[in-house]
């Protein structure tokens, strides 16, 4: 399946399913737990709140919105962002995220930082990839700069700056 089959093909389907196209495969996602949910929650949150914070022209998208990586790959990520003007009421997909994040799940962890890792930063657009852990709380920070590297860190405590577009993330542990 192409993304463009995909995402026409995902439109159809039953509210409250789930899915990516990995490498022209459907894959279903598995139900989530409460405090995954939770987790998506606050960083979508600390994301609008941060960008608020900057008076930046950017929104945070919690998941439900897609992010092609490439013509047979598709992926929902729990949280991202985007600057510039406002997508279409009707976008199911964005274009050019600047930062997106993956919470860590049982099922999803080798994933997050495997082949998202590897797919997400194909999309010429990300700067940031943001991936969060919920057992032993912590965010792993890969950054790719203006030359195309990247770097990661680990975040225990405290804010995680995001730059650009120019934010900090509070509240997140």
């Amino acid at each position: 399946m192409t993304a463009d089959e995909f995402i026409a093909w995902a439109m159809q389907q039953p509210e409250g399913q789930r899915y990516e196209l990995v490498a022209g495969e459907v894959v279903g996602m598995a139900p989530e737990r409460a405090g995954h949910a939770r987790a998506k929650h606050r960083i979508c949150e600390a994301l609008s709140q941060a960008i608020r914070a900057a008076g930046l022209p950017c929104e945070a998208f919690p998941d439900g919105i897609s992010v092609q990586v490439d013509a047979d790959t598709v992926y929902e990520p729990d949280a991202l962002v985007r600057c510039g003007a406002p997508l279409d009421d009707n976008a199911v997909e964005v274009p050019d995220p600047l930062i997106v994040v993956e919470v860590v799940s049982p099922s999803s962890g080798s994933r997050d930082s495997g082949s998202k890792l590897e797919g997400y930063f194909r999309v010429p657009s990300v700067r940031h990839y943001l991936i969060v852990t919920t057992r032993n709380p912590a965010v792993i920070h890969h950054r790719r700069d203006e030359a195309g590297g990247i770097t990661t860190r680990i975040i225990r405590d405290g804010a995680v700056r995001l730059d650009p577009p120019g934010i900090d993330l509070i509240g997140l542990f």
